[in-house]
């Protein structure tokens, strides 16, 4: 296979769509299971929460504008064709598509460049953050998304050792959603990583709630796990906007990686209902 170019200016026009249309329009994912949720709710409360985020949600898309007024720090997995040639700076190509996004989208910026002294505004949203995989391929597949705080500041991840075993990983990943209750906005979906080190089982948490939550694991083990795991979790009661009910969360979503022998790190990455991810192929 020969190598293809893609120009610069194509990867940022990619981007630049992807980060509006995932603040704009909700995911039909998770548009569907809101208005099963809601239809299932035996709250008169829970299904008004519900119904409203609904209409929000048809606003935003109607009149293209952000369906959460945190539009989120910007995050993109990128699967790169071992085949594809840029025309320019890829990395620069993605942060000016993510500034153009938020500039003429009217999108919040968020971005502060220093975490602890100095935290001015970059006033642009970037740098985005970016997840790159080397594949084979002529093409680049982009997923963009952006991760609103409010939930953000609810994950965890904890070093587990093998003898926790199952029940050890279940019950870890019950107490991190227990414990954000209703911070994270309600309804949320749960990202979990499972494996690999530190840092790899925190990325496939925040590529787990990237994932369609109509979509199961591979895996029958976590697909099932993911099941009994969103059945707990909707037992827990703090319900839509944190006032009661039975749907608290709307999705479960379980990556994993292999690991080392004496270890088995779980990552909980927390998403509100606004559940922002886009993906295209250039």
């Amino acid at each position: 296979m020969e190598a293809r170019i893609i120009k610069s200016e194509d990867i940022t026009a990619a981007v630049k769509k992807l980060f509006m249309d995932c603040n704009y329009f909700i995911g039909n994912d998770i548009l569907s299971a809101l208005e099963r949720a809601r239809d299932n709710e035996d709250s008169d409360t829970a299904k008004s929460v519900l119904s409203q985020i609904i209409e929000n949600d048809r606003i935003a898309a109607k009149e293209e504008i952000p369906m959460c007024q945190d539009t989120g720090m910007a995050v993109l997995f990128v699967e790169y064709g071992d085949k594809v040639v840029v025309d320019g700076d890829f990395e620069e190509a993605v942060q000016q598509g993510v500034r153009l996004a938020y500039e003429d989208g009217y999108l919040r910026k968020s971005v502060v460049d220093d975490p602890v002294f100095d935290r001015i505004n970059t006033k642009d949203n970037t740098p985005a953050i970016i997840h790159t995989k080397i594949v084979s391929g002529d093409k680049i597949k982009l997923t963009a998304g952006g991760k609103g705080f409010g939930s953000e500041n609810m994950s965890a991840i904890k070093m587990l050792t093998p003898s926790y075993g199952v029940e050890g990983v279940k019950q870890f990943i019950l107490d991190t959603v227990l414990s954000a209750g209703p911070n994270p906005c309600p309804p949320i979906v749960v990202g979990v990583g499972i494996g690999g080190t530190f840092e790899r089982a925190a990325q496939l948490a925040k590529k787990a709630t990237f994932r369609s939550i109509d979509t199961k694991n591979p895996d029958e083990r976590y697909a099932e796990l993911e099941d009994e795991l969103l059945a707990e979790i909707n037992k827990m009661g703090f319900g839509p906007a944190g006032l009661g009910g039975k749907t608290c969360a709307l999705g479960v979503n379980i990556e994993t990686s292999p690991t080392h022998i004496a270890g088995m790190p779980v990552a909980v990455n927390i998403c509100c209902h606004a559940a922002r991810h886009k993906t295209t192929e250039i």
